[in-house]
């Protein structure tokens, strides 16, 4: 008996000691930087994707020279069609922690779009601003991949029509 429970236990161990690095996070991959000055601060844009494509989801990631500590900032995105600026405060990467970002953002149009910075620390504020080129989106458009996808489901809606009137069962007639 003992010796199954310790078995037993022993499996367990082995299962959660193998899944934790499986449920970990994958880090935080920049494949582009571009650097920005803001006042009297430097601040390094990294981007998970490039060049950057209308509707992908990709990491940005705002790594001001000297670290985050002791610092604060706001994030102004301005693309082709948008008319109103909406100031966001900087906070940290979820999966980057030592840097500022954004986790799983996408820019909705092709064209160009401005992240506009501002950056306060012990130097004052200082502003600056990265103009980025998107282009349009990969594959084939929105309507028609909608479109395809819904095929199936269809399909599924059909074969169950069929089915159903197959297994009703006969009326007699009557007299």
């Amino acid at each position: 008996m003992r010796a199954t429970v310790a078995a037993m236990l022993g499996a367990v161990a082995l299962l959660l000691g193998s899944a934790a690095p499986a449920l970990a996070y994958e880090p935080v991959n920049v494949v582009h930087a571009e650097t920005v000055q803001a006042g009297p601060y430097k601040l390094t844009v990294g981007f998970s994707a490039w060049p950057l494509k209308a509707l992908q989801s990709l990491d940005f990631s705002f790594a001001p020279e000297g670290g985050i500590q002791g610092r604060s900032g706001t994030l102004t995105v301005l693309g082709p069609d948008v008319t109103r600026e909406r100031p966001r405060p900087l906070v940290r990467h979820p999966r980057k922690r030592e840097v500022w970002g954004l986790d799983v953002q996408s820019l909705p149009t092709e064209g160009n779009w401005t992240l506009k910075f501002t950056v306060d620390g012990a130097q004052g504020a200082g502003t600056g601003q990265l103009s980025v080129p998107v282009l349009e989106q990969p594959g084939p458009p929105m309507g028609l991949s909608w479109a395809i996808s819904t095929l199936p489901l269809f399909g599924l809606v059909g074969l169950l029509v069929i089915a159903w009137r197959r297994s009703r069962p006969e009326v007699a007639p009557a007299g």
